[in-house]
């Protein structure tokens, strides 16, 4: 079995990070859904993931896209509703940004954020401003692209890339609240889906402010 490079483990701590904050959060991303969808976010998700952390010890991590397209496929059978399609090709997305590459460093973490959200995109007929996840997911990566290809000062480190992909997608969720949602089932309701934030915003940034606090405390 191949060693897990150090860039390896840190994509595979992100990815088990996101995963447990799923099923940890079931219940306030479900409610969060309710207030103008269908309430079932939370619970599909949790349940797809959980399934990732239950096979987790079964995945190569060795190879980046293997692992990542390994992954995909767990969530694209498991995940119920909207969310598994989307969830699915976005890591599948990602897996193909790195094909072939043995290691992943900041540039590629780039890569593929912005590979799973053209995937989204087109899988879910997209974009930014309709009030979806990519209100967060694009703002967070276009953070992250124009800090790591900056050309002044010392090359960002993993947790300061982590602390301003936390607090963009943050900010980015939040502003979804005044929106009216035009895709998902949120987009039924109208002029309901005013007032509250998306849940798939809202879920990306609780997930990437969870890898930010745990970053330098990972074993």
């Amino acid at each position: 079995m191949p060693t897990t490079s150090a860039s390896a483990a840190d994509l595979a701590f992100v990815v088990r990070t996101v995963a447990q904050t799923a099923v940890d959060n079931e219940a306030a991303f479900g409610d969060l859904d309710a207030v103008a969808g269908d309430g079932d976010f939370g619970y599909s998700l949790a349940r797809g993931f959980e399934i990732v952390l239950a096979d987790w010890d079964g995945f190569d991590q060795s190879v980046p896209s293997d692992f990542l397209r390994q992954v995909a496929l767990v969530i694209s059978k498991r995940v119920g509703g909207t969310s598994g399609p989307l969830w699915g090709t976005a890591f599948l997305r990602a897996s193909a940004a790195v094909r072939e590459r043995p290691e992943v460093g900041a540039a590629d973490a780039v890569a593929m954020l912005r590979a799973a959200a053209e995937g989204i995109k087109a899988r879910g007929k997209s974009d930014l401003g309709d009030k979806t996840l990519l209100d967060a997911l694009i703002p967070m990566t276009d953070a992250l692209e124009a800090r790591v290809s900056a050309d002044d000062g010392p090359a960002a480190g993993g947790s300061e890339l982590a602390a301003l992909a936390a607090a963009t997608a943050r900010k980015a969720a939040d502003g979804t609240t005044p929106m009216q949602a035009r895709r998902g089932r949120q987009s039924y309701t109208g002029e309901r889906s005013i007032g509250s934030p998306d849940p798939g915003a809202v879920a990306v940034a609780v997930m990437a402010e969870r890898v930010a606090a745990e970053w330098d405390a990972r074993g």
